[in-house]
């Protein structure tokens, strides 16, 4: 049987705090991802998530539980080329060419025929003779995956990776993410869009003080905790050039004040109301509600 990608039991990671306290970052978690999987994983700050993946990556030993990558340590699965990550800051020589930073790696890792493969993967070719510090923050973002690319690694880690693309960029990234993981990569990402965690990831892993607290398909764990909004469109004519007509709001109001209705157009539930009803104040509503005169707008 093939081991899972990833496969965490019991994981706990303590610091000692700098008044000598004991702070837990991660706190006990069991999380098994398998290989083709896209899984993002959330949480506000502090939640614990930039420890759990230094642990993937061997970064950092845990203080109890234990954490597999394909079957083994994590640092041996990081040296035979199984694991790449793209990280959201540093690691690039700003005076290299997008070109020359490309095979520098590729000589690192014995990989010279990966070049060319890996600058048209990430969309670098325009990009190939420009230095890299004349990059923009997206272009040197798309520049670490094709870095993380070389080893041709069966999981890929990313941290944050789409800061700084736009609307286009961001589009064909996860194009490519989801190409390859039908090929059998396992993708992870950590991500404070929660819009693109709602399009792009299969499975969704919520963590707050260190544990998790939802993991499951994105489209199950956004119907379970993200509640439901409604709104209510009113027909073209009773909209003017200076709004709706005050008496037909007026009846809106009427009829609906009895029910205690404040919005009637149904949409899909919210991956940011599900976020914030696991990981934020518990006091803080799972749904929005809207006076009725924003609501019919």
């Amino acid at each position: 049987m093939t081991a899972p990608a990833l496969q965490a039991t019991g994981l706990t990671k303590t610091f000692r705090g700098p008044g000598g306290e004991t702070v837990t970052a991660v706190d006990g978690i069991d999380l098994t991802i398998g290989s083709g999987e896209i899984v993002a994983f959330l949480g506000p700050n502090g939640a614990g998530k930039t420890t759990t993946v230094d642990l993937f990556l061997g970064l950092t030993s845990p203080t109890s539980g234990t954490i597999e990558v394909y079957g083994g340590a994590p640092h041996r699965a990081v040296a035979d080329g199984r694991v790449s990550a793209v990280m959201q800051t540093g690691g690039l020589l700003p005076d290299f060419t997008v070109g020359e930073t490309v095979q520098a790696i590729a000589a690192l890792h014995g990989r010279p025929e990966r070049v060319d493969v890996v600058i048209e993967r990430a969309g670098l070719g325009p990009l190939a003779k420009r230095l890299v510090k004349a990059c923009s923050g997206g272009e040197q973002q798309r520049l670490k995956f094709a870095l993380a690319l070389v080893p041709d690694p069966d999981l890929v880690i990313l941290d944050e990776p789409t800061t700084g693309m736009d609307v286009g960029a961001r589009q064909e990234f996860w194009d490519t993410m989801r190409a390859d993981a039908a090929d059998g990569r396992t993708i992870v990402f950590a991500t404070h869009y929660l819009a693109e965690a709602d399009a792009f990831a299969d499975r969704t892993v919520l963590m707050a003080g260190g544990r998790i607290m939802a993991d499951g398909p994105t489209a199950e764990v956004r119907a379970a905790y993200g509640g439901q909004t409604m709104t209510l469109r009113p027909p073209a004519e009773v909209v003017g050039p200076h709004g709706i007509d005050p008496a037909w709001l007026a009846r809106v109001r009427a009829a609906v004040a009895p029910l205690g209705i404040t919005d009637v157009e149904v949409s899909s539930a919210s991956l940011e109301a599900a976020f914030l009803a696991l990981t934020g104040d518990p006091t803080t509503p799972t749904t929005r509600t809207t006076r009725p005169e924003e609501a019919l707008r």
